[in-house]
């Protein structure tokens, strides 16, 4: 073996090492490996450096951004409270959220896909008082299944395309040719989860579940003119089993009037609500609601420069012994008052009509600059900004959903690249308004950008050094006779290693590996290509194999055990779905 085919296998043993027992950032792993052989002479800077510029990495990125607008109009949250539902078991819960997430993830970047749904899902385990392991895995799984049908599905999908094109072959991939695949494992992934999840996966709360809110807010909503929520009851509107918030009175023309399940909403009813803060933010993001408070109060701030704030009034408070309406607090401090707590108990008045004490948390919706002005000042004692708020645009929800019904239809026509689809996307929903530059620009997940251009370089070290070649031979020496075991050899060997790394190194690293062998025994590369992308979506066995399975481990409370026992079978039968499926439709 030369001696840079040997500082090529032994960068990548290194690399594979620390990613598996360390816990060290992927892209500093990849990226230093990549730096280490630039400086031996096994790339070159141009080498270094081309998984940048490749059409499948940039496509991701921009992604990431149209994943990103969905969330900030409101889109996603449609979906959840229209899909989701209110299921009468666990079993049908997991139906209800695999099949719209398996689908959403075969137009979308899977990754982006499960970030806007895991907080959603933790909510809906709480309101539907279900364990959330049994929801968390089957969201990542499905997503990650559901990437399989299209080639935007994932970030590996583009990345491997964009190197079939880069071999100039004949035959091409159209956006979604691998839903002849895709699906059949989508029906195996999602029927063998129904039906064995129950003695699979744990019976666990969820991390977030142990550590509720103790702070009950009472808030005031209006429901606005022209509201959906007008004219249906608190049953049909979804206000009656919020989690973390109950809606304790409705003040209409002056009068309380009682609450039941049955009773309609009108234009203008007052929704007195008390919860904790996460409850009262989700509040905020329910279309056709607006804050009471905030219609006398304005603030000139557009959405997207504002965030929520929870402050603590202190004895030093100039606004005490004054209403909320008397002492202009949103004139004093460019502030809106949205819910307060008082002493953990339900506060009995309107917020505008309440006389501000010490001791009282409010929760502030304000402009990012609040922040610096009163953190040191005397006036609170303490002041915090609301992790991960996101004002949601919700008039702008159907337009962004018309952009990306419009993405997804001019690349499946072929009237654009994928990418050229995604760039105009992504401009309409900044020029429309949607997202802000500064948004789009803050939303794109860097960090596995550089994973994915680090790993191209490392497959491109493979095949300068010639050691994807010694592989390929060692590979074909070992099962020649068959191409069919070749095949399904490619097939472990990629979800062995997605397994153990991050699935678009595994399936960069072998592709070159597939090319040799199919080249060297006169096959045609493309079904060894479509079964790598198949293999490395197969992550199901390790949280550490794909991003989502990672996002979910926490907040499903899972060990790394839950994830050997569901995905290990997993993997097993989509490997048999794969190995029958890919020579028919794409014959070796």
């Amino acid at each position: 073996m030369e001696i840079d085919s040997l500082l090529t296998l032994a960068t990548i043993v290194v690399c594979f090492s620390m990613l598996i027992i360390t816990r060290l950032a992927a892209d500093g792993v990849l990226l230093s490996g990549v730096v280490f052989l630039m400086l031996f002479g096994v790339l070159s800077v141009d080498d270094a450096l081309a998984g940048f510029a490749n059409e499948g990495v940039a496509t991701v990125a921009i992604l990431y951004v149209v994943a990103y607008a969905l969330s900030a109009t409101g889109v996603v949250s449609w979906m959840s409270q229209s899909l989701l539902g209110r299921p009468k078991t666990i079993r049908s819960a997991q139906l209800r959220l695999m099949l719209p997430v398996a689908l959403f993830s075969s137009v979308l970047n899977n990754t982006p896909v499960v970030a806007m749904m895991v907080p959603a899902v933790s909510d809906w385990a709480r309101r539907m008082k279900m364990p959330a392991s049994q929801l968390m895995m089957p969201l990542s799984f499905a997503a990650i299944i559901g990437g399989v049908c299209s080639l935007i599905g994932t970030s590996t999908n583009l990345v491997i395309n964009g190197m079939l094109i880069e071999l100039q072959l004949d035959e091409e991939l159209a956006l979604f040719d691998l839903a002849w695949v895709g699906i059949p494992c989508v029906v195996a992934v999602i029927g063998f989860i129904l039906l064995t999840s129950k003695w699979l996966l744990p019976y666990k709360e969820g991390a977030a579940a142990r550590f509720e809110d103790a702070r009950q807010y009472t808030v005031e909503m209006l429901v606005e003119k022209g509201s959906p929520l007008a004219g249906k009851s608190i049953e049909q509107a979804g206000l009656r089993h919020l989690s973390g918030l109950y809606l304790a009175e409705i003040v209409r023309d002056g009068d309380v009037i009682r609450v039941g399940p049955t009773r309609y909403l009108r234009q203008d009813d007052r929704l007195i609500f008390v919860g904790n803060v996460d409850a009262v933010v989700d509040l905020k993001h329910i279309r056709g609601l607006v804050s009471a408070e905030q219609q006398v109060f304005k603030l000139d701030d557009k959405s997207i420069d504002r965030s929520l704030i929870e402050v603590v009034i202190s004895r030093d408070f100039p606004l005490l012994r004054k209403t909320v309406k008397e002492s202009e607090f949103r004139k004093f401090y460019g502030a809106v008052i949205i819910a307060v707590s008082r002493n953990g108990q339900q506060i009995k008045q309107r917020i505008g009509d309440l006389i501000l004490e010490p001791g009282d948390t409010l929760l502030l919706e304000a402009n990012s600059e609040f922040v610096e002005k009163q953190r040191f000042a005397k006036d609170f004692l303490v002041v915090s900004p609301v992790a991960d708020f996101q004002p949601v645009e919700s008039k702008k929800q159907w337009i962004a959903l018309a952009i990306l019904v419009g993405m997804i239809a001019t690349a499946s026509l072929g009237l654009l690249s994928m990418f050229e689809a995604a760039v105009v996307a992504t401009c309409a929903l900044i020029i429309t308004g949607c997202i802000s530059v500064q948004a789009a620009r803050k939303n794109i997940s860097w960090h596995i950008i550089v994973i994915i251009a680090a790993s191209l370089a490392l497959g491109k070290a493979m095949t300068n050094s010639g050691l994807a070649y010694e592989i390929a031979n060692i590979l074909i020496g070992t099962v020649s006779s068959s191409p069919e075991l070749t095949l399904l050899a490619m097939f472990v060997l990629t979800a062995v290693f997605s397994a153990v790394i991050s699935n678009v190194a595994a399936a960069v690293i072998l592709f070159p590996i597939a090319v040799s062998a199919a080249e060297s025994m006169g096959l045609n590369v493309l079904p060894f290509a479509v079964m790598i992308m198949v293999a490395a979506s197969a992550s199901f066995a390790t949280p550490i194999g794909y991003q989502t399975n990672l996002m979910v481990y926490g907040p499903g409370d899972y060990q790394f055990s839950d994830f050997l026992r569901l995905g290990v079978p997993l993997t097993v039968i989509v490997g048999v779905v794969s190995y029958l499926v890919i020579p028919t439709i794409w014959p070796l």
